[in-house]
């Protein structure tokens, strides 16, 4: 792997969806980078610090948030001339989201009295009253055709299908949710998934015209629905739940096929590799050199300055895995599937069950079996499945990048200076990853995988 030099962010940082360009905030500047040359294309100075960014599909236009003032301004990097600024006046802008033509802005006021969709064609602007909630709640087609913005008014959630040609509703219906927690269409746009808050286990799905299709409920008492997920090719719905259990349902019946529970003492008989991140030190070997004495006493020193390298091994079942029982008497307890993630050929599904932050579960959906566990030594920040092929990569916080294949498991050192990452984002094809440190950003260039790999348990 090829690492680019470190560049400086203060905020949100992006790849264009054509993986030609990536954006980067600095304080109230927006700078546009070239993904090849990381050469600095365009250069955009905002009214304010930037809080958030997102690119358009087309990606000739990008917007920028500035939440503290509250205003949002976007530019055009094919007409760097072109200005946008859309201020909501005392509603205020909680969230923004551009619209699949790439043409529209969404905007969510400040305790969701509306949202607006602003036309950068014709300066019209259309309200959709009492929405759901701020950066959740609003879902669109693949087909970029329909939009459905959930709402709620006099106690009840209701569902709002909007045209995105004319922006007019199409229909309206009521849901059968307490408090509606979010809503997402199906890959193949016929049916939308809606499950309600962590305080009753209910997920719904519905076909657009508001027939409910089906009605899960895995269990009545406790906290219960955490995420959910379609696969890539809509033919599986995972659902995490607080009882640290992944089930996964099928898009013919919607019955649960698999229940994969993360137990955190793991027995045979278990096809499963087990990775787990271990220390080891950096050793040379001066045999065969004319050295002092002090120098090769100084190198046998390394090991407790902290000079290591990281390495997985291999562990034998059973193992125990680390686990944090989350107090009774503090809300929003860290225990239940917080992170979930298909691979982009529908066949892997990664899951952190947030009680045992350290270790990422990998389950082959093919087979019905857990395929691989990796233990790190410090909690699983972010995890992102390769767009072209079936590549997980994963960090920690450290200055060590984690990946994982069906063939094994690797670890690789960034090569920067007291560089951590605390983040990460693959481009669209596969070729590069962003990885963020706190307050800096690199690139790194990803080889393509070999058809056969001996990678298993090795480093780089």
């Amino acid at each position: 792997m090829e690492f680019t030099e470190a560049y400086k962010q203060t905020g949100p940082c992006c790849f264009s969806p054509n993986a030609r360009f990536i954006a980067v905030a600095v304080d109230y500047r927006l700078v546009i980078r070239d993904t090849l040359s990381f050469k600095v294309v365009q250069l955009f100075s905002c009214l304010d610090k930037i809080s958030y960014i997102e690119w358009a599909l087309d990606s000739e236009y990008i917007l920028c948030g500035l939440y503290k003032r509250p205003m949002i301004q976007a530019w055009s990097l094919t007409q760097p001339e072109w200005t946008c600024k859309i201020d909501d006046g005392p509603a205020g802008i909680a969230y923004a989201r551009w619209s699949p033509d790439s043409r529209h802005i969404l905007t969510t006021s400040d305790f969701q009295l509306r949202l607006t969709v602003w036309s950068l064609v014709n300066t019209a602007c259309v309200h959709v009253q009492w929405p759901k909630h701020a950066s959740k709640g609003v879902s669109f087609t693949q087909d970029g055709k329909f939009a459905a913005i959930c709402t709620r008014r006099d106690c009840k959630d209701y569902v709002n299908l909007l045209s995105c040609n004319s922006w007019e509703i199409m229909g309206v219906f009521a849901v059968d949710t307490l408090d509606l927690a979010d809503i997402e269409w199906s890959p193949d746009d016929s049916a939308v998934v809606i499950w309600d808050s962590p305080l009753e286990y209910k997920v719904l799905i519905y076909s657009p015209d508001g027939r409910c299709l089906f009605k899960y409920q895995a269990y009545e008492s406790g906290l219960g629905v955490k995420s959910v997920s379609w696969s890539p090719c809509g033919q599986f719905l995972a659902v995490g739940s607080y009882d640290q259990m992944l089930r996964v349902l099928n898009h013919l019946t919607w019955k649960t096929f698999a229940e994969f529970m993360h137990l955190s003492t793991v027995r045979g008989p278990c096809c499963a590799a087990v990775f787990k991140e271990v220390d080891e030190p950096l050793l040379l070997d001066m045999s065969d050199l004319c050295l002092s004495d002090d120098f090769i006493h100084n190198n046998h020193d390394n090991a407790s300055e902290g000079h290591f390298r990281v390495r997985y091994e291999v562990m034998e079942l059973p193992i125990s895995l680390p686990f944090q029982k989350p107090p009774a008497d503090k809300p929003n307890p860290k225990q239940g599937i917080g992170l979930m993630s298909w691979s982009s050929d529908s066949q892997y599904i990664c899951t952190r069950n947030d009680s045992m932050p350290t270790a990422l579960w990998i389950w082959d959906i093919r087979h019905l079996e857990l395929a691989a566990i990796l233990v790190q030594k410090d909690p699983i920040r972010a995890a992102a499945w390769d767009p072209t092929c079936t590549r997980l990569v994963l960090c920690t916080g450290s200055p060590h990048l984690y990946m994982w294949n069906p063939s094994g498991a690797y670890c690789v050192n960034v090569p920067l200076q007291q560089y951590t990452i605390v983040d990460l984002k693959w481009n669209s094809d596969g070729s590069c990853l962003l990885l963020k440190d706190k307050e800096s950003f690199c690139c790194a260039a990803v080889p393509a995988l070999p058809e056969s790999s001996d990678e298993y348990g090795s480093d780089e």
